[in-house]
């Protein structure tokens, strides 16, 4: 019993939390201007938001044994991505709205899995092991969703008619219904006919994947065999919803302390970007880290690309809607700093998934890009 306690406790600590601004939120937040009484403010909500954020981590990845790959980390990626759009609208909904941090927050998304952590994982596996095998056509069939979402998300907007970032409303209900229904294909794929694509390729971990009917034949054997525990799915299912509320609930009394920290501080704006995706996928990176660790490569790719692919497949859409049903601006195109970054990170990652190999040389020029963008943070 003891054991559980301590295995539950960040769903003690943060509905506890969620209670304290409940009842007393105005006093909490009333007076953030002393320096202390602010760092210590958001050290507690981000503290307690991130101990969730694991405690997500931890039941997806139970249910990510139980249903098996990709439904497991397809579990992982859409649990991310609401917590992602919840705290978006809280910076966006905030009194100090932000009508870039959208923006930011998906091309910091990007900097930091595609070449952040893909680029470390690299490094590390390749340090350890080598070379690293993984499953080619799965890897392909990522890139080729990334490649036009980032582009129509982050790069397009500025080359309309308006050149100031933004979409008429008619682009934004067009754009949002395209990408929504690019992603439903590529689910169809990845949980369907093609599933054999996103799973190990074999147990020598070799690269040759499975294709057409006999890779959906292969992988629809397997699930056939053993059926999960419907009572363990359900109650992991209940723990993961419990561990990201309060996450949710959470994100406006952050979305006020980071507003009023970057004014304070006269700090980069793209900084509540930065932080929203440190936010979410910090758990996400150190799972595809240790994945990499271990030679799963093929786990870590389905983390990292999967989670990119979910957030410009499902956060633009719901920016976008959230700012037509409030009236607010939302500035998706990136300055051209941003749009090289963009191109380089696209082609990078073109050539890193093109062999069935990876080595530590791919790791270092994906972490080289990433630095570069964390330069750019703070020295536009």
């Amino acid at each position: 019993m003891r054991g559980q306690l301590r295995g539950h406790a960040h769903l003690l600590a943060g509905w506890a939390t969620v209670l304290a601004f409940a009842l007393a939120g105005d006093e909490l937040l009333g007076n953030l201007d002393p320096l202390l009484a602010s760092l210590a403010l958001f050290a507690w909500i981000l503290g307690v938001i991130l101990w969730c954020a694991f405690g997500v981590i931890e039941q997806a990845d139970a249910l990510a044994e139980l249903l098996g790959e990709p439904l497991g980390t397809l579990v992982l990626t859409f649990s991310i991505v609401v917590i992602e759009v919840m705290l978006i609208s809280a910076v966006m909904l905030s009194g100090d709205a932000n009508p870039t941090v959208g923006r930011d927050t998906m091309f910091a998304v990007m900097m930091i899995v595609l070449n952040g952590v893909v680029g470390l994982g690299l490094l590390v596996g390749g340090l350890r092991h080598g070379e690293q095998s993984y499953n080619l056509p799965g890897a392909a069939a990522y890139l080729a969703v990334i490649v036009p979402l980032s582009v129509i998300a982050l790069v397009l907007p500025d080359a309309t008619a308006r050149a100031d970032g933004t979409l008429t409303t008619f682009q934004a209900i067009a754009f949002s219904l395209f990408t929504i229904g690019l992603y439903g294909v590529f689910l169809a794929i990845q949980t369907g006919r093609h599933r054999g694509f996103f799973v190990e390729a074999g147990s020598d971990g070799g690269a040759q994947a499975l294709s057409g009917e006999a890779s959906g034949a292969a992988t629809a054997a397997t699930p056939a065999a053993e059926r999960p525990d419907r009572r363990a799915v359900a109650r992991h299912t209940l723990l993961l919803v419990l561990s990201a509320l309060p996450i949710v609930l959470l994100s406006r009394p952050l979305a006020r302390v980071v507003d009023h920290g970057i004014s304070a501080l006269d700090a980069p704006v793209a900084l509540s970007g930065v932080l929203i995706a440190l936010i979410v996928f910090t758990p996400e990176a150190v799972t595809a880290l240790q994945a990499a660790y271990r030679n799963e490569l093929q786990r870590m790719v389905n983390l990292c690309l999967g989670a990119f692919v979910s957030t410009v497949g499902l956060t633009v859409p719901a920016i976008l809607m959230i700012g037509l049903v409030t009236g607010k601006t939302v500035v998706l195109g990136l300055d051209p700093s941003g749009v090289v970054l963009i191109a380089l990170t696209l082609l990078v990652s073109m050539l890193t998934f093109s062999g069935p190999r990876t080595t530590v040389l791919e790791g270092a020029v994906h972490l080289l890009l990433f630095l570069v963008y964390l330069t750019l943070v703070f020295s536009p």
